[in-house]
């Protein structure tokens, strides 16, 4: 689509008030490959020039502007209890039934301190920030063995109006409260057996909290800038609509991109519901209009420019 903007517009050679530059992106999805890529070209000042217009990232999808997109923190929460004989419960602190009590807790003071917040409706994001579990294991064993140790993995999903790295103190701040205190999540919901100290032995349930590398900040595009204009009359001419939509998937860059001074915009031409599927797709039809889009925008913004 976009190998065919740019031969187009040699051919044609339209006469703009702005130039038209395309960056096509090196290592998106490869975070250890380090030193080329979008990140690296602004590192260089080599996008300087950019931070004068827009900036349309094409890497959302469903033929609509994506307005806003999540922070991601990525966890890991380990239990460690006591290995013991299931016949003997009394005598164990079962790491499964710790860690399903502490995500509870986690949950619910993550949602009081990271309610919905008013911006979210304005930009139409399907969901408010989330904090939930992915993954669960446990070592191998019998199952007449309580393990000594449990795992869960998961992700905060967290909305730009918030602080992902705020988000990552207070998760922390929830588990060391667990941690100095671990029967408070006792309240007989898991039998009159199960407790998580063992003061007779000196012993306590203990959660390990790992946040991994990587955690991103969401994007919230300015609504007011000529080139969200812009990019809003090219969908309404051409699909004779236009319906913005955000959610609390990730995409890397482009907040650094944003507070580096560049009027981030979001679109893409794929399609939502094969994102990160065995086989991704989209259909040539959407590219084909994707390719209209591009075109009337370059034409809107162009005449906004000159008006100006």
């Amino acid at each position: 689509m976009l190998t065919e903007l740019f031969r187009q517009l040699g051919e044609l050679k339209p006469k703009l008030q702005t130039s038209v530059l395309a960056v096509f992106i090196a290592n998106e999805e490869n975070a250890t490959l380090t030193g080329v890529g979008v990140d690296e070209l602004v590192k260089h000042g080599l996008l300087d020039k950019c931070k004068e217009g827009p900036l349309y990232w094409l890497d959302t999808a469903d033929s609509q502007p994506c307005i806003g997109t999540g922070g991601i923190a990525a966890w890991q929460l380990i239990a460690h209890g006591k290995l013991f004989h299931s016949g003997l419960p009394h005598k164990s602190i079962n790491p499964i039934e710790f860690l399903m009590d502490a995500v509870t807790e986690i949950q619910k003071r993550f949602y009081k301190d990271f309610a919905p917040h008013p911006e979210e409706a304005r930009y139409g994001f399907a969901t408010c920030s989330t904090l939930k579990p992915t993954q669960w294991s446990y070592p191998a064993g019998s199952i007449n063995q309580i393990p000594g140790t449990a795992t869960v993995c998961g992700d905060c999903r967290v909305t730009p109006f918030y602080d992902v790295y705020e988000v990552i103190v207070k998760v922390r701040s929830y588990v060391e409260d667990i941690n100095s205190n671990p029967d408070s999540l006792v309240t007989g919901q898991r039998g009159p057996c199960s407790r998580y100290e063992l003061p007779e032995e000196g012993l306590k349930g203990r959660l390990e909290l790992t946040f991994f590398e990587n955690v991103g900040k969401g994007v919230a595009c300015n609504l007011e800038s000529k080139g969200f204009r812009a990019l809003v009359e090219a969908f309404n001419e051409v699909l004779g609509d236009c319906k913005p939509y955000s959610i609390t998937g990730s995409l890397p860059c482009i907040r650094d991109l944003q507070d580096a001074g560049f009027d981030v915009q979001t679109l893409g031409f794929g399609k939502l519901a094969a994102y990160h599927a065995n086989n991704e797709y989209g259909y040539l039809s959407d590219f084909q209009k994707g390719f209209r889009v591009l075109a009337v925008l370059m034409d809107r913004y162009n005449s906004a420019v000159q008006a100006a």
